[in-house]
């Protein structure tokens, strides 16, 4: 996924860091491993295919309009932000650091709150997912996150996001994500206008990666 902003630093490790505390057990080589990791700087860039299977998915449910906006606050160095462009009318790219993509730099937990779009697109943050969401409801009409599996079972995320505003959708890529060198199950969650019960789940097939591809994408 794209180099992550200061508040969205290695969601990966810091999923696991939760589980950790959860389930204790694990050896001291694989502490060493992740602790690595979350000091490290590697660069996952989100693959546009990725964020082009959830815009389908909205599109073809009629949840984006012809005029909607769309604000991706951890944009790095465009690889969601540039797919967003696609599908709507305006994109709003920015991120807490200068990442070699012109994007306006901005701390989007800080401050008062940004101008209102009608959606807000990124990858949940690990860490400060919950205040993440919160200040996207906040100030866009719909949300979607992409993130590891790992996050739907995570009890902070539950007490603070899912148990009183549940996502409208969730929405599974049955191909996972190869980060680092590693597959992860990864999926979408969709909030919409609308406030829901709870998630409805759909899967994104097999083969959608080969299907949504593009030239150039990965230039």
């Amino acid at each position: 996924m794209d180099r992550p902003p200061a508040w969205r630093a290695h969601h990966h490790a810091d999923w696991r860091a939760r589980s950790v505390t959860m389930h204790g057990n694990i050896s001291s080589a694989v502490r060493q491993q992740r602790h690595e990791r979350h000091k490290s700087h590697d660069d996952f860039p989100t693959p546009p295919w990725a964020t082009r299977a959830l815009c389908e998915f909205l599109k073809a449910r009629g949840l984006i309009g012809p005029l909607d906006s769309v604000r991706d606050p951890g944009a790095s160095r465009g690889h969601m932000a540039k797919v967003l462009a696609e599908y709507f009318d305006q994109v709003i790219a920015s991120d807490v650091r200068e990442c070699g993509a012109c994007y306006s730099i901005d701390d989007y937990l800080s401050g008062p709150l940004p101008l209102r779009t009608s959606w807000t697109i990124t990858v949940w943050p690990g860490r400060q997912g919950e205040a993440v969401v919160r200040r996207a409801r906040s100030c866009s009409g719909s949300l979607a996150v992409m993130m590891e599996n790992a996050g739907l079972a995570d009890v902070e995320a539950w007490r603070e996001v899912y148990r009183n505003d549940p996502p409208a959708y969730v929405v599974q890529l049955c191909e996972g994500l190869v980060t680092g060198g590693e597959k992860e199950a990864i999926c979408w969650l969709v909030w919409t206008r609308r406030p829901v019960d709870g998630a409805a789940l759909h899967w994104v097939p097999p083969g959608t990666r080969r299907a949504l591809e593009r030239p150039g994408d990965y230039e």
